[in-house]
């Protein structure tokens, strides 16, 4: 690329791990799960009986008369209670809280997965720009270096007068003009290059040499279900889910409990007051103003929100594989025409070459002549960097 440094070669898919390795997005998601599973045993652990254990005391001095009455205080009291609660929950009702946290984890890794799949686009994109700017600076030092070689011999030919002046400056603003733009493309080279370290959360600022990106057309036949699809599917999931839920918060509750210790008011043989106690508590829901019946239609709401959200978006995905599907076709044949238009002005300018040792060609049509090679690559280069860039939105609308 016009340097004689060493610089180490990287390819697309360094740049890809290193930014899912050092995504926060992701780190995140990760730690998101951990926290489902930890949500998942406690949820297990509610499950079971609980225990506490609890004590309270109680002194209330009555003072020359004055004190709180003692037939409501004792005067003094002590407990100390082991109490054992458990709450009588259906099996229906575990599973759909078991159900609850197994979609808010599937939820968790489709958007890990679906993030994974953007900043892979991302980083892929300007991959591709870089590696462009890169391609840009080798064939601008190329072009460079021939009219560097030309111009030794244009200028010696001027000297024996076989040239102009004029036609030796002519040549020479070209040639001037040309080392600008090679110049102009290692800045832009850099820019780029620094923007996708920028991306994909790299510090360093060393040169290195983009290898090209291997960069295929999806061949997989498209499943009948698409990747983007699972996130309605989980948001009907969801909606189902708390559909059974309140049914559920609607349904008797009950739980019972046992508990043994002291408890005395040390009035009347305060050794014997070791004892214990069963007992339950049962809830019915009765009336509460038709709200059961609001948030069922207000979740059925949500349910055909998602059922017209699917539906839309199925269509634009099919209509943008259909869209570069035609694209990539259109610009596979482009290649075959700018692919002749370059055999053609590269045999223009070697022709030209020769004749221009000879004193045969004139400078200017030579300059035209590099010029419209140089145009014909340009293209080239921008027509196969924007196949890539489609085969890039092709692979990742085709899932």
């Amino acid at each position: 690329m016009g340097q004689s440094q060493p610089m180490g070669k990287r390819e697309l898919n360094d740049y890809i791990n290193l930014a899912i390795q050092l995504s926060p997005l992701i780190k995140d998601y990760g730690n998101q799960l951990l926290m489902n599973r930890i949500d998942s045993m406690s949820l297990k652990a509610g499950f079971k009986p609980q225990v506490t254990a609890s004590s309270t005391g109680l002194y209330a001095p009555v003072i020359k008369g004055y004190g709180y009455d003692q037939v409501l205080t004792n005067g003094q009291s002590l407990e100390a209670l082991l109490t054992v609660n458990y709450a009588l929950i259906g099996n229906g009702k575990k599973k759909n809280q078991n159900e609850s946290l197994n979609i808010q984890r599937d939820s968790i890794r489709y958007a890990t997965k679906l993030s994974e799949l953007d900043l892979k686009k991302v980083i892929t994109d300007q991959y591709i720009n870089a590696f462009a700017s890169q391609q840009q600076v080798v064939f601008n030092y190329e072009i460079y270096q021939l009219l560097q070689k030309e111009e030794a011999v244009l200028k010696l030919l001027t000297r024996e007068n076989s040239y102009r002046q004029t036609d030796y400056l002519t040549f020479l603003v070209a040639y001037k003009q040309q080392q600008l733009t090679w110049k102009q493309a290692e800045l832009q080279f850099k820019n780029d290059l620094y923007t996708l370290n920028y991306f994909s959360g790299i510090t360093d600022t060393s040169n290195v040499s983009l290898a090209e990106p291997m960069v295929q057309v999806n061949t997989i036949v498209k499943p009948e279900k698409s990747f983007f699809e699972t996130r309605f599917e989980i948001d009907s999931l969801k909606v189902q889910n708390e559909k059974k839920a309140l049914e559920f918060n609607y349904k008797p509750k009950a739980s019972v409990y046992i508990n043994g210790g002291y408890n005395s008011s040390f009035l009347l043989q305060p050794y014997k007051n070791f004892g214990s106690s069963v007992g339950f508590t049962v809830s019915i829901p009765i009336y509460d103003g038709h709200q059961k019946k609001m948030m069922y239609n207000k979740l059925s709401l949500q349910e055909q929100t998602t059922s017209t959200y699917k539906e839309f978006f199925i269509n634009q995905q099919n209509q943008q594989v259909l869209m570069l599907e035609q694209q990539l076709s259109a610009t596979e044949e482009l290649f075959l025409q700018i692919n002749e238009q370059i055999k053609y002005t590269k045999a223009l300018i070697e022709a030209d070459s020769k004749l221009l040792h000879s004193g045969d060609v004139k400078v200017a049509d030579f300059v035209i002549a590099i010029n419209n090679y140089m145009s014909a690559q340009n293209l080239y280069r921008l027509t196969n960097i924007n196949r890539l860039k489609l085969i890039s939105q092709f692979n990742y609308w085709k899932r």
